[in-house]
């Protein structure tokens, strides 16, 4: 089993920045990547990016890219979302997820289906 624990959210103007940290412990040896999605009021989950564990190779969904920037520190077990020129419709919970299940092509976690482990969530609010 593997526990993480959300850290950073709160609220911030339009432009503004948060970063979000999430703290991995238990079989984190177990772990292939790490990953965050995040969930507006009356909305499905969504992926929002992911990092593999070895390696470091990122990917974001269009809607953020350029503006966050996710990173792990292998040492700590933690995981990082930078978020800059954060706009309202970047509202939501934020959650980070570990997946255990290796996939080496592309288009990998990038789906909620594939991560197997999940945090408690953090509210991130951006007001106008």
């Amino acid at each position: 089993q593997v526990q993480l624990v959300e850290s950073g959210g709160g609220l911030v103007q339009a432009g503004g920045s948060l970063r979000l940290s999430c703290a991995a412990s238990g079989r984190t040896f177990s772990m292939h990547a790490m990953g965050w999605f995040r969930q507006a009021l009356g909305k499905e989950r969504e992926f929002v990016a992911h990092i593999r564990w070895i390696g470091g190779q990122t990917y974001y969904r269009d809607s953020v890219k350029g503006r966050f920037t996710i990173s792990r520190d292998n040492a700590k077990n933690t995981e990082y979302l930078q978020m800059n020129s954060l706009k309202p419709e970047d509202t939501a919970v934020y959650y980070c997820a570990a997946a255990d299940y290796y996939c080496s092509g592309y288009g990998c976690y990038d789906s909620s289906a594939e991560y197997d482990y999940w945090g408690q969530g953090t509210q991130v609010t951006v007001s106008s």
